[in-house]
Parts: structure tokens; sequence; C-alpha cells
């Protein structure tokens, strides 16, 4: 089985192209730094791993991922080679990007939430919580009234 998940930040802004194809996919790469578990000389050190998203997944990462973001992905790995303009062989690896999620809000609080293919959702259950007297525009997240449940299809 080749499945990777992985935690870090956005060490810069993704990278999108759109193929020229008659569908003009989406293509995101990007690179987490990840965390090592294990210090060395109580020095931090980190991980730089390189990752693609295609399609929908690279939109969202187009739209909503920044340099300094904390995600978390899963994937799968996926090695290559290719011939430099000198002549070398080149050898690739990178993590093929299926889910990505917020791990931390705009205020570093709280509930993440995720992309998987080809919708936005909620990873965890958002507790309700009343409406503040004044409107809390820096959580990142808007306020639905609570009267709003009666009119979903589902339940």
């Amino acid at each position: 089985m080749n499945k990777v998940i992985l935690i870090g930040r956005l060490t810069r802004d993704p990278e999108v192209r759109y193929a020229n194809n008659d569908n003009s996919m989406a293509i995101a790469r990007y690179t987490l730094a990840v965390d090592r578990r294990f210090r060395r000389d109580s020095e931090q050190t980190a991980d730089f791993i390189p990752c693609v998203a295609f399609g929908r997944s690279a939109e969202f990462a187009e739209k909503y991922l920044s340099q300094g973001k904390k995600i978390a992905i899963s994937g799968r790995i996926q090695t290559g080679s290719y011939t430099n303009r000198e002549g070398a062989k080149v050898y690739t690896t990178e993590v093929i990007v299926e889910d990505q999620e917020f791990v931390e809000s705009k205020g570093a609080e709280g509930g993440s939430s995720s992309w998987q293919g080809g919708g936005y959702s909620q990873s965890q259950p958002q507790p309700k919580r009343e409406a503040p007297s004044e409107p809390d525009l820096d959580d990142g997240f808007m306020n639905i009234p609570d009267s709003i449940d009666e009119k979903l299809p589902f339940q």
C-alpha cells in the first residue's frame, strides 16, 4: 500500500499551472516543511517534501493555500526520473495529493476544514455558538444562523 499523511507548513505560495489540453486541468506544486519528531542537539529540524495536486484540489490550493499555512495532506509517494539539459539523470520523489486539510484557522484556533475531491467539507463537527453582539470578522468563518438547520434536506 502506498499511502502518506503529512502535517506541515507551506514554504511558499503554491505554483499553479494549467495543462494545455482540451480540459485545461490545473496542476499545483508546493513544498511542505514537516518537523522531525526528534531533535539533534536541541535544534529543530524539518524535511521539505514536494507535493503535487491536480484538478479541483489544485484549484483549491491556488485559491486558499499560501506561504506559512499549516495543513495536513494525504496522498501517495511517486518516484520518477528524467535527463536534464546537461545529460545527467535526475531522480525525483514527490507526494501526489489526494486530500488536503487546514490544521489551523486564521486565528490558529479550533476545528479543521478539508477539501476532499469534489467539495468542501468539515472534518470535525463544529459546536454551535451564539452569535456575538459584535461581528467577529477575524476568525475567518461566516456566522450561520441557527435556523438554517430546518432548511437542510439532510440531517
